[in-house]
């Protein structure tokens, strides 16, 4: 079973792309507001209002969903909540923050220098290392019987 934390290097900051066949699919539109209000203030607190891997407590959090992806059953399941800030929910979600840049709307290389801040690593590390991100996401992306699995109680956030 090949899941989204197995990299051929340990990055704390990594790329999770989304599998297209999921796109615009995630709890906070699952929930009613006042349930997912409530489950990202708790990750909120449970971080200290920190980034849950770069420990910036500066701006604006976000609440980044954990999953699980088994690439031989096609299952993505959810395991959780992690706080973010901009920077590392950007890289979280590159492909998005490429989209973004390309309308002016973001800086792309502030996002590339915080991963590679973030991990200590090389231009070309980064550069590897998306490239295997999309490489991933295309095969994952070419399985329209993706299932998503939810253990997660109405209001839990472990």
């Amino acid at each position: 079973m090949h899941t989204s934390t197995e990299q051929p290097h340990t990055y704390r900051l990594t790329i999770e792309l989304v599998p297209s066949t999921c796109w615009f699919s995630n709890m906070r539109t699952k929930f009613p507001k006042r349930v997912w209000d409530a489950i990202r203030k708790e990750v909120y607190a449970r971080y200290q209002h920190r980034c849950g891997i770069c420990q910036d407590g500066s701006g604006r959090m976000n609440c980044h969903e954990i999953w699980h992806y088994d690439d031989e059953t096609h299952v993505q399941r959810l395991d959780g909540f992690i706080a973010l800030c901009d920077l590392c929910h950007h890289v979280k979600h590159i492909g998005l923050a490429s989209i973004l840049a390309s309308k002016g709307q973001l800086d792309y290389e502030a996002v590339i220098h915080h991963f590679m801040r973030v991990n200590a690593c090389s231009r070309e590390d980064f550069e590897r290392y998306r490239e295997q991100a999309f490489q991933q996401w295309s095969e994952r992306s070419a399985h329209q019987d993706q299932i998503v699995e939810s253990e997660k109680k109405e209001g839990s956030t472990q």
